[in-house]
């Protein structure tokens, strides 16, 4: 591959390496293309907002269309050989391939001594090992226990972050390797001992020094991202800026990866060497807030010249695009945002409000596909009807393709 990539190029080896390939998914999808697309991405970032659906079933449905959710859950939470994913903190709470549990280990082995980013949790670590040694001996003893029921604290908790103790030493313990995550009741975590959850052949696995994990992390990363910055490759797994530095220079060097610049980027960037490039990408999708395309915003605003921020957490009053917002991607282009939201009572697919790229909008062709991606995940989501509340000219282009996608 050239050491020199223009913006196109930059653009189509991302989308490819994020399995945007452009080709129909297969008809019937089964839990082996579920898993291997998780394989490839390492990455499903776990978020509680349920306003469409949990972000962590979303990236799966832009790249494959109308797949079972069961599939996703049997992976992540199942018992026994079915299960292929784990929790942990990848990319914020994420859920990720069994594989990477071992080059996971050192994260865990500095959270248990309260080093690099979880220098906040020394404290908790020492002030409180009864606590941390009662919860985990309870958890031992009787397995799979939420937070909930571990709490002593005879006063009403206050808001979501006004944690006992005892939820404290879970997450202590979750983020030391100690405890995992067996399963999930509704959106609460269930934990229990690694031994009775993981395979033994990936927690018998030989350790790995933090420098040899994070230069398997760097490589995920460049593998997943097809092209980024120093910057893009280490915020994939949420490296710290030193080891980056230092375990890129010894891939290079190494050969396992390439430095390359990118047309307008000021940095230079990574990717694995001799890599095909795509001619084209023609895909269509509407992404998660939350999908690891664009959750680093800078790179979205380098990759698209898309500038993308969530708006939950905004006053309504100083929302520019709604509350829960999807990008629409269309044939290598950003072209499109829309707020949607599921409105189970009712059985429809609520679009609040649709908002064209200035620079960059959508043709008729393009409409349409927003129309069909819209049907496609009213059917998905098992809601009969896609109504459109907003008033925008934007809006009205859809409605007609919907009328015509109906029509057809």
């Amino acid at each position: 591959m050239s050491a020199e990539l223009s913006l196109k190029q930059a653009r189509r080896l991302a989308l490819a390496a994020q399995g945007f390939t452009g080709r129909q998914p297969p008809v019937s999808i089964k839990a082996a293309h579920i898993n291997q697309l998780i394989e490839r991405l390492g990455i499903l970032q776990i978020d509680s907002v349920n306003a469409l659906v949990r972000s962590h079933y979303l990236p799966l449905f832009s790249r494959l269309g109308n797949y079972a959710q069961p599939l996703l859950d049997q992976a992540a939470w199942s018992q026994g050989r079915q299960r292929k994913l784990f929790e942990y903190w990848g990319h914020e709470a994420s859920l990720l391939p069994l594989s990477l549990y071992p080059l996971l280990r050192w994260r865990m082995r500095q959270a248990s001594q309260g080093v690099g980013i979880y220098q906040q949790m020394a404290k908790f670590g020492r002030e409180q090992q009864a606590t941390i040694a009662k919860v985990l001996q309870t958890v031992r003893e009787q397995g799979a226990l939420g937070a909930g029921s571990l709490s002593t604290r005879q006063e009403r908790a206050g808001p979501w972050w006004d944690w006992s103790a005892e939820k404290h030493a879970l997450e202590w313990l979750f983020a030391a390797g100690e405890v995992t995550v067996s399963g999930r009741r509704g959106f609460e975590r269930l934990y229990d001992v690694p031994e009775r959850v993981l395979p033994a052949a990936i927690l018998d696995h030989p350790e790995i020094s933090a420098g040899e994990a994070q230069h398997g992390l760097l490589l995920h990363a460049a593998t997943a991202l097809g092209v980024g910055t120093d910057k893009d490759l280490r915020d994939y797994f949420r490296l710290a800026p030193a080891q980056s530095r230092s375990g890129l220079a010894e891939l290079v060097e190494a050969g396992a990866l390439q430095v390359v610049q990118v047309q307008g980027w000021r940095q230079p960037a990574y990717c694995l060497p001799e890599q095909k490039l795509p001619r084209k990408v023609s895909a269509s999708a509407l992404l998660s807030p939350f999908d690891s395309l664009i959750w680093e915003r800078s790179r979205t605003e380098r990759l698209f010249d898309f500038r993308y921020r969530l708006e939950i957490y905004t006053p309504q009053e100083k929302r520019v695009y709604g509350y829960y917002v999807l990008p629409f991607l269309h044939n290598e282009r950003i072209a499109a945002r829309v707020d949607l939201r599921a409105e189970r009572a009712l059985g429809r697919l609520a679009v609040h409000a649709v908002h064209e790229e200035e620079a960059q909008g959508l043709d008729e062709e393009g409409m349409l596909a927003l129309a069909k991606n819209l049907r496609q995940m009213a059917d998905w989501l098992g809601l009969a009807q896609v109504q459109i509340n907003c008033q925008r000219a934007s809006a009205a282009r859809l409605r007609v393709a919907l009328l015509r996608l109906q029509a057809d």
